[in-house]
């Protein structure tokens, strides 16, 4: 990569088809906003600097990003791309090359990118495609010899030029030493009454300064305007995701039914199923099985392990060959061990438990360690909660807990102990031993149930 390089990332446009009091720019896409996308492709290229040049939306730009390695610049008012790029001037180094990037044209390429500065030196580069409806972007207009003599943007264009398919991205790479200069030449004679950073392009010339091009993929310089243009390129930042983890050996039931909303990483012969989302950073070890309906996020599996339908999994990490679901619910904190049974509706939170032990249906498991081996019966809930502070439930190995038992932590059940269905227990149990804690059954000899009053009578 050339020494000196700089990026400056335009994200200042207000976006008013997006209906939105959210920055065009900070939008989600794939579980990070629209410019998170292309600080990471940037930051790929190891440049000496990132500027971001916001505007609409206030702090919320610079409030919302992770600021490690950037600086922020305020355009206001904004009077077009080459007033937001003369900007961020002073907050540049004055040799190398200058790329500009748009916060709102998330899918540029690490590759393209790596192109564009590729040629280093005193050159201007343009990044364009070749698209078959180039409505409402700059025309890139050539001579016969192919040379790039000027761009025109549509509202400017003549119709012979509307008729011109190979467009400006907008994404363009400058000799810095040029750019003070060639900003102050730039004029506001247009439609729009701004300073476009185009037009840039004829003084480089005058200047008998190279101006090359880089093709890219018609997906890569698609930008954000609306919400609908958001929700299309959703389906191919996933369709993306989809190949990517296929292409790994992932089995996808519908590669159209996935969402990755973050990082996904798989191991040898996982399968997933459809509608699947996984959000934040997601390991699956090898032969993970992830039935539909699921939704995971920051969570780790370990090999073997089926997730079935409809089980939510946040913030976990799960052991070898272990069987969650269907309809399960695996909260932040919580650690399985191998081959840890959780069923439906149980609900785990904050707790450790065991290899080997089983929780199959309807209870609750919350700030608790649980051992080895240990049988949770149905309806069984640990009450950590006072109304002011959690405390914790130790049960220890080879327990058998009986269905519909409240554990009222603190609370300890010793090794082996087993406790009767239906029990509360509020003391520690002891280790082996049967504990049974029921209010005393009764019976009222002659009781009759009240009968509804007959309409009428009286």
């Amino acid at each position: 990569m050339p020494s000196g390089l700089n990026v400056v990332i335009l994200a200042a446009g207000q976006g008013k088809r997006m209906r939105s009091r959210v920055p065009k720019v900070l939008q989600p896409l794939g579980g990070k906003a629209l410019i998170e996308h292309v600080i990471a492709a940037a930051r790929t290229l190891k440049p000496a600097s990132i500027c971001v040049v916001y505007g609409h939306g206030g702090e919320q730009v610079p409030q919302s990003l992770r600021t490690d390695g950037l600086t922020f610049v305020k355009q206001q008012p904004q009077l077009g791309t080459g007033h937001a790029l003369a900007q961020a001037l002073p907050r540049l180094e004055a040799a190398g090359l200058t790329l500009v990037l748009y916060g709102d044209v998330p899918l540029i390429g690490e590759e393209t990118l790596a192109a564009m500065i590729a040629g280093g030196g005193d050159r201007l580069t343009l990044l364009t495609a070749e698209l078959d409806e180039p409505a409402g972007y700059g025309r890139i207009v050539r001579n016969r010899r192919g040379s790039i003599t000027s761009i025109v943007e549509e509202k400017d264009a003549s119709a012979t030029e509307r008729g011109i398919r190979e467009i400006n991205s907008g994404i363009m790479a400058l000799p810095t030493a040029r750019l003070e200069g060639w900003l102050a030449k730039l004029t506001n004679r247009n439609a729009q009454r701004e300073y476009y950073l185009t037009d840039v392009v004829p003084l480089a010339l005058a200047d008998k300064v190279a101006v090359a091009t880089v093709k890219a993929a018609q997906w890569e310089i698609l930008g954000v305007n609306s919400k609908q243009q958001l929700a299309q390129l959703e389906r191919i930042y996933q369709g993306q995701q989809a190949v990517r983890l296929m292409e790994a050996g992932v089995t996808l039931a519908d590669p159209a039914r996935i969402d990755v909303r973050g990082s996904l990483v798989c191991g040898a012969d996982v399968r997933i199923d459809v509608n699947c989302v996984f959000e934040g950073e997601v390991r699956l070890a090898d032969r993970v099985e992830i039935g539909a309906n699921c939704v995971l996020k920051d969570a780790a599996v370990g090999p073997g392990t089926r997730i079935e339908p409809f089980t939510s999994v946040d913030g976990a990490k799960i052991g070898a060959n272990c069987r969650i679901g269907p309809y399960a619910r695996i909260r932040p904190e919580t650690r399985l061990a191998e081959e840890v049974h959780i069923g439906n509706f149980v609900e785990v939170k904050a707790s450790e438990i065991g290899a080997g032990s089983k929780a199959n249906h309807l209870a609750y498991i919350g700030d608790a360690a649980v051992g080895r081996d240990v049988n949770v019966g149905a309806g069984t809930i640990t009450c950590n909660y006072d109304g002011g502070a959690k405390h914790r439930t130790v049960i220890e190995d080879d327990v058998f807990i009986g269905s519909d038992t409240m554990l009222v932590a603190p609370v300890i059940v010793r090794r082996g102990a087993t406790i009767g269905a239906g029990s509360t227990i509020t003391k520690e149990a002891p280790a082996g031993e049967l504990t049974v804690a029921r209010a005393k059954q009764v019976t009222v000899p002659g009781w009759k149930r009240p009968k509804k009053a007959v309409k009428g009578d009286e």
